[in-house]
């Protein structure tokens, strides 16, 4: 009988990790650098950014926080989403932003990408993928 009762609450936990193919893993990490990119010392127009881009993602949002550093104006600040988190750190004297985006379960952070170019303009963008906690 202990054995049914493990195996029960095993079956009852919800599966939050990512499948693709043979390969399981716990998230999916994007590293996205923008460069000549525009708006980053407005803390206002970064929160909405990321807020479009976290509900385009069709991520849940639990909290934002931003920080402006002076003399700069640039920003720090994070959002913590049900799915993980997004974070930007700004360094406008560069025109240049560094922007995660680490999720799981089903949740595509690959869909913010228009909107963060969109919002940020950037003449350029690198990302790098990584997968997170590749259990199998």
């Amino acid at each position: 009988m202990k054995n049914l009762t493990a195996a029960k609450k095993t079956e009852d936990i919800k599966e939050f990790c990512i499948r693709d193919g043979a390969v399981k893993y716990a998230g999916l990490h994007l590293l996205i650098e923008l460069w000549h990119a525009r708006h980053l010392t407005d803390s206002s127009r970064i929160r909405e950014i990321l807020i479009k881009s976290i509900e385009t993602c069709g991520a849940t949002l639990l909290g934002i926080d931003l920080h402006v550093f002076s003399p700069n104006g640039g920003i720090s600040g994070v959002a913590i989403l049900q799915e993980s988190h997004m974070s930007i750190h700004t360094w406008p004297e560069y025109e240049y932003a560094a922007i995660d985006i680490f999720v799981c379960g089903t949740i595509d952070p690959y869909l913010a990408l228009p909107i963060l170019e969109q919002g940020f303009q950037p003449k350029r963008t690198e990302i790098q993928e990584i997968k997170r906690g590749i259990l199998k």
